[in-house]
């Protein structure tokens, strides 16, 4: 088994990586990492529906689809992930214990009455302190956790806090759960990277390694070759969402306007503008122009910068009409 401590804190550096390691190498891995603030979006999640796009913007979140399912979650330097690739046949997929096991091991150790709950929870307590998910690939199975350790709850809770439903779409759903750091827990303070230094020791002893793995410039320059065409495209993270149903209403200065969008791999297919606004022009041609771009904002300004938006809707801007649209 390879046991590599990744030092690296990009989001789509990290997540290429794990996919880079399950595809192309053939020993087994334990690995430890950990991201700066981003969000992780699950395979099957309709991206736009699972966050807070106010917030992202604001803080120029970086935002990351990744291969396995289940829900969205949060990451920053206080949460630590770990992640197993073992080379197995699908029977043993959606075991989920198993590879939690050990982590709760190391945290009983540490006098934390740690559990695994309901389909792929680590709790203390009753509060989540790790999700996991998993992906099978080729007789590989991927298995990786996240672990809030020092983790700031709030950005947490504001990241992932989906304003009122906007969407109409067979995207899973993340379920809400009540959290905790596991620093609060601890009899004795220790840091992160001490926890670190016990989960990767405790992981070596069970399976009997001692050989730590560091990236070769090669394999470095393989992953981000795999960020470049995958993992830091609108494509991955924003137009493999489920197909889906949109609509929203604002009030402006011009009127009230209403957007109704159907949305397929990302592209905007279907668009009825309507409200109690004036325009010299029917808005149609508005909605002509935005069918077959994507559901972007960049994509959507481009578009709008070639009209005089107020000859359509009097008095409201393209920034207030992309407010609407998302």
């Amino acid at each position: 088994m390879l046991y590599i401590y990744n030092k690296n804190t990009n989001p789509y550096f990290n997540l290429a990586a794990e996919e880079y390691i399950l595809k192309e190498f053939q020993e087994e891995c334990f690995m430890l990492w950990r991201n700066e603030p981003s969000i992780i979006i699950g395979k099957n999640q309709n991206t736009l529906a699972e966050i807070n796009l106010d917030y992202v913007r604001q803080h120029k979140i970086p935002v990351v689809r990744r291969l396995s399912g289940g829900g969205a979650v949060f990451h920053d330097l206080g949460n630590l992930n770990f992640t197993f690739i073992v080379n197995e046949d699908v029977s043993s997929f959606s075991d989920f214990k198993r590879f939690t096991q050990p982590i709760i091991d190391v945290l009983r150790k540490l006098s934390i009455n740690a559990e695994f709950s309901g389909r792929n929870d680590i709790t203390i307590d009753g509060k989540k302190i790790s999700g996991n998910a998993q992906y099978y690939y080729k007789n590989r199975i991927l298995h990786h956790g996240t672990l809030l350790f020092s983790s700031s709850i709030t950005d947490l809770s504001a990241a992932l806090k989906v304003r009122p439903v906007k969407f109409e779409d067979k995207g899973v759903k993340s379920v809400s759960k009540r959290v905790t750091n596991i620093s609060e827990h601890l009899k004795e303070p220790i840091t992160i990277e001490q926890f670190i230094d016990l989960i990767m020791n405790h992981i070596r002893e069970q399976t009997g390694g001692s050989e730590m793995y560091e990236f070769t410039q090669e394999d470095i320059k393989k992953i981000e070759k795999l960020v470049r065409e995958k993992y830091s495209t609108w494509e991955w993270n924003f137009g493999t969402s489920p197909d889906y149903k949109f609509k929203n209403e604002k009030k402006f200065a011009g009127g009230t306007v209403e957007v109704n969008l159907n949305v397929e791999k990302g592209i905007i297919k279907n668009v009825k503008i309507c409200g109690d606004f004036f325009g010299k022009y029917d808005v149609s041609e508005v909605e002509n122009l935005l069918k077959g771009v994507k559901h972007s904002e960049e994509e959507i300004k481009k578009v709008l910068s070639n009209i005089d938006i107020n000859d359509y809707l009097a008095n409201i801007t393209v920034d207030n009409l992309i407010e609407v649209m998302f």
